[in-house]
């Protein structure tokens, strides 16, 4: 939980010191008003000729300290309210931050409805245990110890009677914690299993309905929230006994008070004495009142800031270097230097000695079985995965050498699953640090086969695209993935699978488009389709991570007899000739 405060800010510190100085005058007048109430007890007792008078006067002081007691919590709370929102802004940005330099391997580690529920639920948790711990984890100590130094003498029978209350609160609160804390942890991971269970039933909606699953998803959401629910009533059960036994306690304590002065002191007792007794004794079970507000939200929040601090520190395996510049003039020139990979805690290398070059302007295809390793090599070139030996060199300069914003500059990706944000189709096709103006989008549109369909979107360039594209077909998301990726006028694209929704008219004329419009740029292609890779300047055929063939389509067919049956599965010997 500590380790979480090195997100305030120098402001933030101003305000603990302003917290702090008001909770202590805060402390201060509440300890006042036993000794004015004392002083008229005394008064009444004793009698004085200006009885009424001086009465008024320590009553009009105990009123004054009341309503100042009052200003000061109100201050306080105030002040502690901006701390909580402050630092809960200032770690949900640190979140977002961290996860956005995530690579694949480090979101391979936590799931994506873990770092939703990481980032919204457990900073709220957090935020609440500094809205509402901050003022008890400062005023109860201040309070207990002021309050024993002031009763110190006038009574040890008191005094004991006070200690074994406040053992009694320890035990009970001792015994909670022990309890709630266990179930507090599996309470945040339910959070995250039913989170996912939510995600999954609305991104699946259209496949759930398709086949009559919804009583089997509904069952799967229940099974999640009935394990989430009895959890959270076995702890708020457990915690539900800390509000009747703080109360009995109190009563007894008072209880207790009076019995001693009035059976046990006897003649002794003085009424004055009692009564303040009875207060500052009461002022120290509610310090420590306190506290137990703060442990009953304290479990949860220490468990959701460990989940908080094991995002912030994992360790990035993939870092910025610090190149700028290229070193070789024709810029795009790429090179797979015996690269070799294997997935983090894996033992199994997915790609073994991987040596190509490729030149500016080139095509390079790459095709192979499913689990062949293509989609894995082309995520080398932007580092989503970093090589585990050999290199990547791009204008013969290692990636892991390049500035990360330099090298994404250089390439623009589109994934065979096109990615759509909500907004316009404008707002997708130029997004991020493209910058294009109105005539690259619609000319990227056009390059990508996508301006018919736009044109017949109600704004055109300016219709609406829905969150993940949900009101465009999976065709129509790729055109649009495509168009984006050539708005940014990059040296290198990478098109992984990206034509795998698109017909086969479609698909032709797309890529005749891209050959005329984008000549100079280095291409690398990823499919399945051999009319789509047939006419590249290079094909490589990868089989279990091993390349088994490089070259033209006509030579492959006579050198490679797996790219050969590839081939033949899907076109003629006529066709292919």
């Amino acid at each position: 939980m500590f380790k979480l405060l090195r997100y305030l800010k120098k402001i933030d510190y101003v305000f603990i010191l302003i917290i702090l100085g008001l909770i202590v005058f805060q402390v201060w007048l509440d300890l006042q008003l036993p000794e004015y109430m004392s002083t008229i007890i005394t008064l009444l007792q004793i009698g004085s000729e200006n009885l009424v008078n001086d009465i008024l006067i320590n009553g009009a002081y105990m009123l004054a300290c009341a309503v100042g007691s009052l200003i000061s919590a109100i201050l306080v709370h105030f002040f502690v309210s901006q701390l909580g929102a402050r630092l809960s802004a200032s770690l949900r940005l640190a979140l977002y931050g961290k996860i956005e330099s995530f690579s694949l391997s480090e979101m391979n580690k936590f799931s994506t409805d873990s770092l939703i529920t990481r980032t919204t639920n457990d900073v709220t948790q957090v935020q609440m245990l500094i809205t509402m711990g901050t003022q008890s984890l400062i005023k109860a100590p201040i309070l207990a110890i002021w309050a024993v130094v002031k009763i110190v003498g006038i009574g040890w029978e008191w005094s004991v009677a006070t200690a074994v209350a406040v053992v009694v609160l320890m035990i009970i609160t001792l015994i909670v914690v022990l309890f709630a804390l266990p179930k507090f942890k599996k309470i945040q991971t339910l959070t995250d299993n039913l989170n996912r269970a939510t995600r999954e039933n609305l991104t699946g909606i259209r496949v759930i309905r398709a086949n009559n699953a919804e009583e089997f998803q509904t069952n799967k959401f229940q099974e999640c929230n009935a394990k989430l629910t009895k959890n959270n009533l076995f702890a708020n059960r457990i915690m539900a006994i800390m509000s009747p036994g703080m109360s009995l306690l109190m009563t007894g304590l008072s209880l207790a008070i009076y019995w001693i002065g009035a059976y046990i002191v006897k003649d002794a007792v003085d009424v004055a004495n009692m009564m303040t007794f009875t207060s500052y004794g009461m002022q120290v079970v509610m310090a420590f009142m306190l506290l137990i507000v703060t442990f009953i939200i304290l479990p949860r929040a220490l468990v959701s800031a460990k989940r908080i601090n094991e995002v912030l520190d994992t360790h990035n395996t993939i870092i910025s270097g610090e190149q700028t510049t290229g070193e070789n003039k024709e810029d795009g020139y790429v090179v797979f230097d015996n690269v070799s990979f294997k997935y983090p805690d894996a033992n199994e290398y997915v790609l073994k000695d991987i040596s190509f070059s490729v030149n500016k302007g080139e095509t390079v295809a790459f095709i192979g079985s499913t689990g062949s390793g293509k989609s894995t090599l082309i995520n080398l070139i932007p580092r989503l995965y970093d090589v585990t030996d050999g290199a990547v060199y791009i204008d013969g300069i290692n990636v892991k050498d390049y500035n990360s914003h330099l090298l994404n500059k250089k390439i623009g990706y589109t994934p065979q699953r096109g990615v759509l944000f909500s907004g316009t189709v404008k707002s997708n096709v130029d997004f991020g640090d493209n910058n294009a103006d109105d005539e690259t989008i619609k000319k990227s549109l056009s390059i990508a086969q996508a301006s018919n369909f736009v044109s017949r979107m109600e704004g055109g360039v300016d219709g609406r695209i829905a969150q993940g594209g949900t009101n465009v077909s999976g065709g129509q998301k790729q055109r649009l993935s495509i168009a984006r990726a050539i708005a940014r006028k990059p040296e290198i694209f990478i098109f992984d699978d990206s034509f795998s929704a698109l017909d086969f008219k479609t698909d032709k004329k797309l890529r005749m488009a891209l050959n005329k419009h984008t000549d100079g740029i280095t291409k690398f292609i990823v499919a399945q389709r051999i009319g789509t890779i047939k006419d590249a300047d290079k094909i490589i055929v990868l089989e279990s991570g091993e390349m088994v063939g490089i070259g033209k389509h006509e030579d492959l067919l006579k050198t490679c007899p797996i790219y050969k049956e590839i081939a033949l599965s899907q076109l003629s010997e006529e066709e292919l000739q």
